[in-house]
């Protein structure tokens, strides 16, 4: 099995909607006829049910688990459009990814299928057991039915949807640069140096975004050949069939070129796995539609801002990779892009300062962050962050005509306003 063939399989059962809900039928079949044997073995009658008695309940039992089931997914699907519009299409697939939803789904199908196993079994003498089970797992899916709508209508509020984007973004951050900031390591972007001849393996498969790709392996096989690998994508880019996946700088063996694609994740739509500038895209993305003139909520925008704060800082106080990779001898094996500070920067401030630029809330916000950011970080991460913060200092003194609009404007407010000393 290939590292793609891995990671494939790996995505697919984090973000599957439908794995647990399967592996609840076939938990049934194993559970329920445990149960009757248990039944058997201690003559359990606690319920003392008759056989009308509990076929009543238990159809009754059925049909509303089976009602149940469908409400929940029909309301999860109303309720994440109507979230996606409001603040962006990209939190669609991070919502049904969730692992709560998953379980509840699971328990959900459980509860139904094992209803519908005890039902069958009941005859002249009534298994009283398996029927009491079968009650109780209904009442539990009532009572986590309604811990359901309430946790479903707070975790897709716009606070908890960016705090949720933040965390697993400073997660990606921890995995990607490890290494805490040190100016001394830190080193600019690898530039490859010219060769006599490098072959180009191109993408064969669909279109598609980079996901991710597999360090381990392709150092490995550059390793073994001898060669030095460049991938020409970074993480996030768009990819289409017949474009350049690999520039193989040779000097030693042949590489296999289908061996290089099955290290390399292609799919429809960026992740967070290997991708943190993605979550800051998509805080970003709820900023700029909240502060669009149909939805015109720079409060919104500004709890954006809050949760971008605290990732670029957090951002900047890490050793961001120059993108290479050796070999255990210290050669260099592989090549590929990746984000600098710089990038970060702009991709957190600019298009908000843009399209904020008219708000006080927002201008004091940003106001606000930057100047912490300068506070705090070190001296080699300032010079982005003093241009930002030029830009918008003038964007103010053109946004605002009149001078005590513009002298509050160029007060620093962590709330937007209201908090400013």
């Amino acid at each position: 099995m290939t590292w793609l063939h891995r990671y494939q399989l790996k995505r697919s059962s984090r973000s599957s909607l439908w794995l647990l809900p399967v592996l609840a039928i076939g938990l049934v079949l194993v559970v329920a006829p445990f149960l009757r044997w248990l039944d058997r073995q201690t003559g359990w009658s606690w319920f003392n049910f008759t056989p009308d008695g509990a076929r009543a309940v238990l159809g009754a039992f059925t049909s509303s688990m089976l009602t149940l089931v469908v409400f929940v997914v029909s309301s999860l699907l109303i309720v994440v459009q109507l979230a996606s519009a409001q603040l962006t299409p990209r939190i669609i697939a991070t919502a049904f990814a969730n692992r709560r939803l998953q379980w509840v789904l699971g328990i959900f199908t459980f509860a139904y299928a094992y209803t519908i196993a005890a039902s069958g079994r009941i005859e002249d003498t009534t298994p009283q057991l398996p029927v009491a089970f079968a009650i109780f797992c209904n009442l539990l899916c009532i009572a986590i039915f309604f811990w359901f709508g309430q946790w479903l209508g707070f975790s897709l509020r716009p606070i908890a949807v960016l705090q949720g984007v933040a965390d697993e973004g400073r997660a990606v951050v921890e995995s990607v640069y490890p290494e805490p900031f040190d100016p001394a390591e830190e080193q600019p972007g690898w530039s490859p140096a010219p060769e006599a001849e490098v072959v180009v393996v191109e993408h064969t498969g669909s279109s598609g975004v980079v996901l991710a790709f597999s360090q381990r392996d392709l150092t490995m096989i550059a390793g073994h050949a001898d060669v030095v690998l460049e991938l020409v994508p970074q993480v996030g880019d768009f990819v289409a069939r017949g474009d350049p996946l690999f520039h193989v700088r040779t000097g030693g063996r042949p590489v296999d070129a289908c061996a290089l694609r099955a290290c390399v994740a292609i799919g429809p739509e960026r992740t967070m796995e290997q991708d943190p500038r993605f979550a800051f895209r998509i805080m970003v993305d709820i900023a700029n539609k909240a502060l669009s003139p149909a939805i015109n909520d720079p409060t919104t925008a500004v709890l954006a801002l809050d949760q971008i704060h605290r990732l670029l800082m957090y951002v900047g106080q890490r050793r961001l990779d120059a993108g290479a990779a050796r070999d255990a001898q210290g050669r260099l094996r592989l090549c590929y892009g990746t984000p600098d500070w710089i990038d970060f920067v702009s991709l957190g401030i600019t298009e908000i300062r843009l399209f904020g630029g008219s708000s006080m809330q927002v201008a004091r916000r940003l106001q606000a962050m930057i100047e912490h950011l300068l506070r705090v970080l070190p001296e080699a991460r300032k010079a982005a962050l003093e241009q930002e913060l030029s830009l918008l200092q003038r964007a103010i003194q053109r946004i605002f005509p009149d001078e005590e609009d513009r002298a509050c404007a160029q007060v620093g407010d962590l709330q937007g306003l209201g908090s400013s000393e």
